[in-house]
Formats: structure tokens, C-alpha cells, sequence
């Protein structure tokens, strides 16, 4: 039996105690106002207090409450440093593991799903898993034709765990809310929810990556590893080895960084493209980047695990995002303005001012702008502040726009993936990506004036942060 269902009962204690924590600490908050203490400073401090608290239960946990703790933690970039700093340990270490499920419950798990003469199947079986996250975990083995590979184990009771979880931590997602400056949490929590059967299920699972494998089997800059084997709650494919994407995060070189943030674009727009599939769970722990491209062991491939979550999309991402964006790197406000209507990203009941709506677009589709573009923690930071400051336009028209159903799990993996990005510190040619695979984006650019100040704004920003860190570690 998994300690999963049979310890529900301290799993909800946790979870119910992080609103507690919440409220005891505006009361904290308060007393500190109330003796004269500024709002910024007794702020920054709640939000400081509010998540090391928060991100200390979601590690503990698994099942939702992990689930939501990853997709959470891609956005950390933006978060004021002093916000971020203290616990950026706590983000990677959810990124890439859990505590292991007991070696007993790994074999009769095994024993249930693949036989009781399970271990013929395998020339080597490392009971100690190689890594664990939300709903299951991995173990390394040797196949029984000599192939290595990932045998990924589900933790019995799984699926009521995420439910559970996502559920409680939906009771009080208000709360939650002023972590990450800009963002709605309870959809996060809700498009989770959804996605709980599917990702529980290995058939599809196995469906995905065994498509994603096909079409990259020969391509030079992503590896997908082959299905080797699918069980219910079983499923082996073969082994890659590689570099963990968030050790590249906090120890990769330039060369690593920008490397890895490329292939992240390219396979973000690409797989749709060629798969009809959008591989929906970007946080790092599902990347590694891996030597020996075309290039040599100098160059490197984005390995890409973790195809429990996908959006189906027959036809590739949707033509209207490719269309708009160049209608708005073109300056066509009235153009971009009709389409967002007839999308339904304006309301019937609505009325906007088509230049306010291309006021509030251009600062966040800089990116596509120029040649290449660094993303930074600072950029995200301001993007995040300008639409999260009550007393901003673009918070006033941020919060007059509507986010259609369809649109919504784009939405997140292209914000997840923008975060780790800037995680990244990468500088990506993205408008090449864009050009390639994006349909309706189609060739050329926007107005050479406004690529040329946004090259140079961007070349001030990456500046502006270099000098920055080397006067922290010159302090340090």
C-alpha cells in the first residue's frame, strides 16, 4: 500500500495549515504597519514569510500538491530577488525530486502490473529510484535485449492524492495569489484538476512520446527517447543520460545556457508542427541537455522526457497567434483589435481602445522584435510588475481581456516556458523559431525603427544585470 492514501490525513493537515499560516502572518503584518513600519517593507516580508512556508510543504508532498509546486516554481524569475533568493534551493529541488516510495511498494506495484516474474524482464534493476516527482518515480535498469532504460513507477493511490490535493489548495488560491505578481492561480489550479486523468494514464502517455520519438528519431537537436514497454502505471523507455536542465540554471556556462534555451524555443514551436501534439509540462526537471551533437561533444542536444501532459493540436498551434503577432510587430492596431474579437479575447460586452490593446501587447512580444533577445529575471520582472500594479493601464486592460478555453493551456506553456527562459538568463534568436514553425507568423519583421530600440533596450538590460551581478559577487 503507498503511503500515499494512508497518510491523507497528515497530507490535509499540512495543506490546511498553509492558510492558517497565511492569515497569522497579515495579522503579523498588520501589527508591523500599525508601529509605523512602510507598507513596501512589511509587504516584501509577508511575501517572503508566505512562501518559504508555502514551498516547504509543496516539497514535503507529492501528488498535487507537488504537481502544483512545479508548475508554480518555473515562474519563480518573476518574483523580486529578495523574494526569490532565499528559496531558489527549495524551487530547483521541486523541480527535480520527491521522497522515494518504499522499494517493497516498487515491487509489488511492478509484480501487480507486469507479472509476478516481473525481474525476467530485466537484465539489471536498480531498486534506489534514479528520480520521483509528483505521481511516480524512476528507476534505471537494463532490458532484458541489453538496452538501458527508465522504468517509471506510479504510486498506488495516485490519482486521489491530486485530486485531493488540488482541491484544498483551490479553497484558498486567493491567498496564493500575490506570490507570483500578474498571475490567476486558481486556473493554474483548475486546468491541473483537468488534466489529472490523462496524465494518470500511461496508454496515452506512452502514445505521445512514442509519436514525439518518431518524428525526432533523426533530428540533430532533440532526443526523445524511445517506448520500450507500457503497463498500466508502468512504463519503460530507454535511458538518456544528460545534464539536468536546472543544474544548467545554477551552473551552467553562457555557451550551456544559451544553448538550452534555443533548443527550448525551437522544441516548443516545432512539436506542434510536426506532431500535432504541445508537450504541456515545461519545468526543467522534464529537460536534460545532452553532449555530442552535430558539432561534437562541444555541442549539445536538448534531451525532452515527461509526455504525461500534452495539448492535442491536430493542425499545429493555432493560426490567429502567428497572425496577431505579426499584425503587431506591423504597428496594424485596428487589424490586431478584430482578431482578438472574433477570437474571444474581447468580449461582445466589451469595448477597448485598439491602441491601449497595442500598448499593452508590444512590451510582452519584445522578444519576437529582434534578432536575439536575453531573457533575464529583471525583464520578467517588469513584465510581471506592469501588469500586476493596480494603478497601471496595463493592469486596468489586463484585467478587461478574456482568455478563451482553447487558449489556455498555450497560454501556460508559453509562460512556463518564457520563465525558465529567463531562469536560463538565454539569449535566443526566438523570431527565427517563429518564422519557422509558427503558422500565419510567416517571413520578414516587424518595423526595422521600433527592432532597432527594442535591440537596444535589450543590449541596456543585459548590461544593466552583468553590472548588477558583479557587484553582488563583489560584495560577496
Amino acid at each position: 500500500m503507498s503511503d500515499l492514501p494512508r497518510k491523507a490525513v497528515t497530507r490535509t493537515a499540512k495543506l490546511a495549515a498553509l492558510p492558517l499560516g497565511f492569515a497569522g502572518r497579515a495579522t503579523w503584518g498588520l501589527g508591523k504597519r500599525i508601529v509605523g513600519e512602510s507598507a513596501e517593507i512589511v509587504g516584501r516580508e509577508l511575501q517572503q514569510r508566505t512562501a518559504d512556508q508555502l514551498f516547504k510543504v509543496l516539497g514535503e508532498l507529492k501528488g498535487g500538491a507537488m504537481k502544483f509546486g512545479q508548475a508554480l516554481s518555473v515562474f519563480e524569475s518573476a518574483l523580486p530577488e529578495e523574494v526569490a533568493g532565499p528559496y531558489r534551493a527549495a524551487l530547483t529541488k521541486l523541480q527535480e525530486a520527491a521522497p522515494p516510495m518504499p522499494t517493497r511498494t516498487v515491487h509489488a506495484v511492478l509484480a501487480e502490473r507486469l507479472g509476478a516474474d516481473w525481474r525476467e524482464l530485466f537484465e539489471e534493476f536498480e531498486d534506489k529510484p534514479a528520480a520521483a516527482a509528483s505521481i511516480g518515480q524512476v528507476h534505471r535498469a537494463v532490458w532484458h535485449d541489453g538496452r538501458e532504460v527508465a522504468v517509471k513507477v506510479q504510486y498506488p493511490g495516485a490519482g486521489d492524492a491530486l485530486l485531493s490535493d488540488l482541491s484544498q489548495l483551490s479553497r484558498f488560491a486567493r491567498l496564493l495569489g500575490p506570490l507570483i505578481p500578474g498571475m490567476d492561480i486558481k486556473p493554474l489550479i483548475a486546468e491541473l484538476k483537468d488534466r489529472v486523468a490523462e496524465e494518470l494514464d500511461y496508454s496515452l502517455e506512452a502514445e505521445s512520446q512514442a509519436a514525439h520519438a518518431e518524428e525526432f528519431a533523426a533530428d540533430p537537436d532533440v532526443v526523445v527517447p524511445a517506448v520500450v514497454h507500457q503497463g498500466e502505471q508502468v512504463l519503460v523507455t530507454e535511458w538518456i543520460d544528460g545534464i539536468p536542465l536546472s543544474e544548467v540554471i545554477a551552473d551552467g556556462t553562457p555557451e550551456q545556457r544559451d544553448r538550452a534555451g534555443q533548443l527550448l524555443a525551437r522544441f516548443l514551436f516545432s512539436g506542434p508542427a510536426r506532431t500535432g501534439l504541445l508537450h504541456a509540462d515545461p519545468h526543467p526537471g522534464n529537460f536534460r541537455l545532452l553532449p555530442g551533437g552535430p558539432g561534437g561533444e562541444q555541442d549539445w542536444r536538448l534531451g525532452v522526457l515527461d509526455f504525461g501532459t500534452v495539448d492535442r493540436l491536430p493542425g499545429g498551434l493555432p493560426l490567429p497567434i502567428g497572425v496577431s503577432l505579426r499584425l503587431t510587430l506591423d504597428g496594424d492596431a485596428e487589424k490586431v483589435y478584430e482578431l482578438l474579437c472574433e477570437e474571444g479575447f474581447v468580449k461582445d460586452s466589451i469595448e477597448l481602445d485598439p491602441e491601449a490593446v497595442m500598448d499593452y501587447l508590444l512590451p510582452i512580444i519584445e522578444p519576437a522584435r529582434v534578432e536575439a533577445f536575453t531573457f533575464t529575471r529583471g525583464w520578467m520582472r517588469s513584465q510581471a510588475a506592469r501588469v500586476a500594479d493596480p494603478r497601471s493601464p496595463a493592469y486596468q486592460l489586463g484585467k478587461r481581456l478574456n482568455l478563451p478555453p482553447a487558449y489556455l493551456l498555450i497560454h501556460r506553456v508559453t509562460l512556463s516556458t518564457i520563465g525558465v527562459l529567463c531562469q536560463l538568463g538565454a539569449t535566443v534568436r526566438l523570431r527565427e523559431e517563429l518564422e519557422e514553425w509558427l503558422p500565419g507568423f510567416g517571413d520578414g519583421a516587424g518595423p526595422a525603427e521600433e527592432a532597432g530600440d527594442a535591440e537596444v533596450r535589450n543590449t541596456e538590460t543585459r548590461g544593466e544585470e552583468a553590472e548588477s551581478e558583479e557587484a553582488s559577487a563583489a560584495e560577496a
